[in-house]
């Protein structure tokens, strides 16, 4: 079975986790996706990169979550979401994905 990078798991769980909350209104059920997502890439994050790579890309990631909410006043939700998706993609492509 082919490995799933870290990138898409990442990038799944900031749109995914927005999709759920807007979907059902129901933003609990986003942060479960939020953090499922989250949990498992920063799972890959350590195995191909270390801990330190894996702290910094978790980090990335909440940031990215919370910074998604200002920018969302400036340009929207969705595009919000795909910015800080794609943003973290790339920094986990760049620092784990790549090597591995």
């Amino acid at each position: 079975m082919a490995k799933v990078p870290a990138a898409a798991v990442a990038a799944s769980g900031l749109i995914g986790g927005y999709g759920v909350a807007r979907w059902t209104k129901k933003r609990q059920l986003g942060g479960v996706v939020l953090a499922a997502a989250g949990a498992a890439a920063a799972q890959q994050w350590k195995q191909q990169a270390g801990g330190k790579a894996a702290g910094a890309l978790t980090a990335a990631y909440v940031a990215a979550f919370a910074g998604s909410h200002p920018l969302a006043k400036k340009m929207g939700a969705w595009p919000a979401v795909f910015t800080v998706a794609g943003a973290v993609a790339l920094a986990s492509w760049a620092v784990a994905d790549r090597q591995g």
